[in-house]
């Protein structure tokens, strides 16, 4: 194998090389090399696409916010929502504390109290969205769909801790009373058919 062959041993049979063209020597080449470049075809393509969105009406992809907003999507992770229950309006959460365990940024904390008639009662909700990292195993785990993320992606506040509280979390008695409380309809979520594959025990439950 001579030099030249194993200086270019790497370059195969097919190999193209490209042969660039010679650089501009003075202004007046400089000059004819841009006004070559600047007139081809594919600008006054650009221009007239540019162009023509610009006349074309009702074909528009912006929304004008905040009158439109963006709808988001079933799974999408957003500030977190306590929902109601539909038969009495109370909280769904049963205060088991499966979210606060299972969180991996350690920001949810919950206090109980036992009510009047001996029950668990969820005293105080709080979620420091500071270390929220929005993962969902709060959400998922949850045994009574009692806490979700909403799509709501307006969290614009002069305080942090305006939305680490449950009553900012739960969802309005006037919201609710006018069936405006959207279920969960991402990962976890009751199937349309839960109520047929319910397997029937002679228990009264």
């Amino acid at each position: 194998m001579s030099l030249e062959q194993f200086s270019k041993r790497d370059i195969s049979s097919d190999y193209i090389f490209y042969n660039d063209e010679e650089r501009p020597q003075n202004n007046w080449e400089f000059f004819k090399r841009g006004v070559k470049r600047a007139l081809k075809g594919e600008l006054f393509v650009g221009l007239w696409i540019v162009f023509r969105e610009m006349i074309t009406r009702g074909n528009s992809h912006t929304l004008s916010y905040p009158q439109e907003k963006m709808a988001m999507f079933p799974r999408y992770r957003a500030i977190h929502k306590l929902m109601r229950l539909h038969e009495s309006g109370s909280d769904r959460c049963i205060g088991c504390g499966l979210c606060e365990k299972i969180c991996i940024a350690n920001c949810i904390r919950i206090d109980t109290k036992i009510d009047k008639n001996s029950r668990k009662e969820v005293s105080q909700y709080t979620i420091n969205f500071g270390r929220c990292i929005f993962c969902g195993y709060c959400a998922e785990v949850c045994p009574e769909l009692a806490i979700i993320h909403s799509g709501d992606y307006e969290n614009a506040s002069e305080q942090r801790a305006h939305y680490g509280l449950k009553e900012d979390m739960l969802t309005p008695l006037d919201e609710f009373r006018a069936n405006k409380q959207k279920e969960f309809s991402g990962f976890g979520a009751i199937s349309d058919n839960a109520d047929s594959l319910i397997k029937k025990t002679p228990l009264a439950y």
